[in-house]
């Protein structure tokens, strides 16, 4: 999702500073697997299992010839998961109220990137052609943004259906 601010057919009220609650609101965030004690436990067990490796080779000119490969491993596999975490820190803000609808995605270095448009005009299409299966786009004010690019297909499917029904109440009531 690209942001580019469109001052043609901005809506006149800033979304975040609205009265009015919106009638629909979802946070979308990547699913993590491992918890902080998951994480420790990973590293405690590979050091563990590190340790016991070199067990026979203590003392000896072998042991300290493997030592750099077995901690580059262990450091390895820390900062791998901690660049997981960082990028588990990515989230969209999707809300819709009867005349407006935002998006906003917040990646995990702080940057964010929005979009709005009529919901009336906007509408949730699923793509099963895609290089991504069930990848889920919004279309409106002139562009196309992607939407939880980082959901599992049958979670891009059931929120394409939630979509379609809010965006199909939503321009009934106008």
């Amino acid at each position: 999702m690209r942001a580019r601010p469109n001052s043609t057919s901005r809506p006149a009220a800033d979304p975040p500073t609205r009265a009015e609650p919106p009638i629909y609101e979802r946070v979308l965030q990547p699913h993590r697997s491992l918890s902080l004690a998951g994480f420790r436990h990973v590293i405690l067990l590979t050091t563990a299992g590190l340790g016991v490796s070199l067990l026979p080779f203590l003392g000896s000119s072998v042991g300290w010839a493997l030592l750099p490969f077995l901690v580059f491993a262990l450091l390895a596999l820390y900062v791998a998961i901690c660049l997981n975490y960082r990028d588990a820190a990515l989230r969209e803000e999707l809300k819709i109220w009867p005349d407006l609808i935002t998006v906003r995605r917040v990646t995990p270095k702080g940057r964010v990137q929005s979009w709005n448009a009529n919901p009336y005009w906007v509408t949730a299409q699923l793509h099963t052609r895609a290089r991504i299966e069930s990848y889920l786009t919004l279309k409106g004010n002139g562009r196309e943004i992607e939407l939880g690019a980082f959901l599992s297909p049958d979670e891009r499917v059931c929120l394409h259906s939630e979509l379609n029904d809010m965006l199909h109440r939503t321009q009934l009531s106008n």
